[in-house]
């Protein structure tokens, strides 16, 4: 926004410049507005410069700068005008495409727990999560999420943690089991007592890490500040030589006049806002230009477990019968119970019972056993569906790692289904293709088991696994990688991974359907449900930087080859202004390419060609 009124301000300025030159024939005030204004802005720029040069940076600001002061003091102050535009201009596309992706952390932060139902003798009374205190107790209905870290002192029901510890199970507490706030609870009401105040509870914790990671940005040095300095250096040589040459410093301010930044300032922001075009194209969002770059030269790809490489919904993975029952009466007896329940479990079951054309049996004196299971009456026998301790207490099965549900008619043990969160069918191809692109170090970061974890990553090509992992032990993994191995992409979806997103020197959030929280931290969303995208924001961000990095080498040429020809006395300022307009339309032709690039299949050696390129 700073950028945008700065640019409609020059430009205003230019318009009352115009009119006093060549409405009013007051050449000379048209000249001293012109000159003031050009001159404040190049002492706001190198303040900044200097600040900037403190820091070990450099920028494409000396060269502005330059740019500026020179065509100043030969008084061609419409050229000075003609390059303040340009240099604004640029820095307002990049304003303009981040603000349109990005909203900050407003999700994450609307999403808390806000309202507690605090118990105080036989009433209910609800009130600001911010004002309960520590050893009071409170309802969580079901459906809702537990407002602070608390312990359940009545009631069992089972909770969903999986956006905040990567578990994708749902897990059933009972009385003196801890929960964490944000935890959702399932299908009974529980009354809990508050360990920790809001502030200090798990959920705020993830807040107050994302504000943490984002106030300390990675330094990354832009492709347009790359080249910034050697082409200032050329220029100043040429135009020197020039000078000594001739004997003329008029010749010195021709050959700067030529040397204007604007291939530099314009190019790369505007291959990056078309770059960041064709990637909305694809279900991507990429919020800013700086991120495509730290993309296209990424070495390493961190992936959250569940719902990121595994599509975080359990589903039946293998239907177990006992003495001799048939597997469609087992499933058509369990659908039949669970028909009515808004459990996970349940659900997954009927579905998969209607999937494979399986109608549920008539029940009658349906009851749930909260944190247990379901009772029923099924042609006079009792049906038990459930946890085995509940369903068939004396059973001396093993039982299995996986999640289960337990069946029994009449006492007697029927069987089990075996449930499982699958692995995208497109994990493996994307990781081959990732490391096809020059990120070879693949590691999974997950809050679950280490066995689950390490299965997965099995069959998905990661060789670096890391499990049991709270949010702050993801970011310690992050910032523990080896600065050869950067830039680092996170790949994550649930509100526990907004931090180590937000760490990350790109944080991609799978935006489809996982928490909004991870969206807002994310330098990248991929609003499709699909892996791949992954691998295909990399392959956007190393064409756009292709195209970009030519847009600006072609500029440089040229300029470089007018201020040769400047350096002879053949091109006066004034058509040396002319000839830079030029140099800006080619340059930005160029860079447009990287909206219109054809969507085909990538020659991904190629794509490793380049890259290791950029990292040399």
């Amino acid at each position: 926004m700073r950028h945008l009124t700065k640019l409609w301000t020059i430009l205003g300025i230019g318009l009352v410049a115009l009119i006093l030159q060549y409405g009013l024939n007051l050449q000379l005030y048209a000249q001293i507005l012109v000159t003031v204004v050009g001159a404040v802005i190049a002492l706001q720029m190198f303040i900044e410069m200097i600040g900037t040069l403190k820091s070990g940076s450099y920028g494409v600001d000396l060269l502005a700068i330059t740019a500026v002061v020179a065509t100043l003091a030969v008084s061609e102050y419409w050229a000075a005008m003609v390059i303040l535009v340009m240099l604004v201009g640029g820095d307002s596309l990049e304003d303009y495409a981040a603000k349109k992706a990005n909203s900050e952390l407003k999700a994450l932060l609307d999403n808390s727990p806000q309202i507690a139902h605090k118990l105080v003798e036989d009433d209910v009374i609800d009130l600001a999560v911010d004002e309960v205190l520590v050893g009071d107790k409170l309802l969580v209905r079901p459906g809702e999420l537990v407002p602070v870290d608390s312990h359940i002192v009545k009631g069992e029901s089972f909770f969903d943690e999986s956006s905040l510890t990567g578990e994708s199970r749902p897990l059933n507490k009972r009385v003196g089991d801890s929960l964490m706030s944000g935890s959702l609870n399932g299908d009974a009401s529980v009354t809990i007592q508050v360990d920790k105040l809001a502030i200090d509870s798990q959920y705020q914790q993830l807040v107050k890490l994302v504000k943490e990671a984002e106030k300390t940005p990675s330094k990354f040095v832009r492709l347009a500040d790359r080249y910034a300095v050697p082409f200032t250096l050329a220029a100043y040589v040429i135009a020197g030589i020039a000078w000594y040459l001739s004997k003329d410093p008029v010749r010195f301010a021709e050959v700067l006049v030529v040397a204007s930044p604007c291939p530099l300032i314009l190019a790369a922001p505007v291959a990056m806002v078309s770059g960041m075009s064709r990637a909305s194209r694809n279900g991507i969002v990429v919020k800013t230009g700086d991120v495509l770059e730290k993309l296209a030269r990424a070495k390493t790809g961190a992936f959250d477990k569940t719902g990121t490489i595994t599509s975080g919904q359990l589903s039946v993975d293998k239907v177990v019968t006992l003495a001799g029952v048939k597997e469609e009466d087992l499933l058509a007896m369990i659908a039949g119970v669970e028909t009515e329940s808004n459990h996970i479990l349940a659900r997954s079951i009927v579905a998969y019972a209607d999937d494979h054309g399986i109608d549920g049996v008539a029940t009658d004196s349906l009851s749930e056993v909260t944190g247990k299971g379901v009772s029923a009456i099924v042609a006079g026998q009792k049906v038990l569906v459930g946890k085995l301790s509940f369903v068939a207490p004396d059973s001396k099965i093993d039982k299995p790692q996986q999640t289960a549900i337990y069946l029994s008619v009449a006492g007697k043990l029927w069987g089990y289904v075996l449930f499982i969160d699958h692995i995208r069918p497109e994990a493996a191809e994307t990781m081959t293709t990732l490391q096809k692109l020059g990120v070879s170090h693949l590691m999974m970061l997950t809050g679950d088991q280490k066995a689950i974890a390490t299965k997965v990553a099995n069959q998905t090509g990661l060789t670096d696994v890391q499990a049991d992992l709270l949010p702050q032990d993801k970011i310690a993994a992050l910032k523990a990688v080896p600065h050869s191995d950067h830039p680092v992409f996170m790949v994550g979806d649930g509100v526990n991974d907004a931090p180590s997103l937000a760490t990350a020197d790109v944080g991609i959030a799978m935006g489809a359907h996982g928490s909004s929280a991870a969206s807002e931290s994310a330098d990248v969303v991929i609003l499709k449900d699909d892996l791949s995208k992954v691998a295909k924001a990399v392959i956007i961000s190393q064409d756009t930087m292709r195209i970009a990095r030519q847009s600006v080498l072609i500029g440089i040429f040229i300029c470089l080859g007018l201020m040769l020809i400047a350096s002879s006395g053949l091109i006066p300022a004034f058509i040396g202004a002319m000839f830079q307009e030029v140099v800006d339309t080619v340059s930005i032709l160029w860079a447009l390419k990287a909206r219109y690039s054809h969507e085909q299949q990538v020659d991904v050696t190629k794509k490793h060609h380049y890259k290791t390129k950029l990292s040399n």
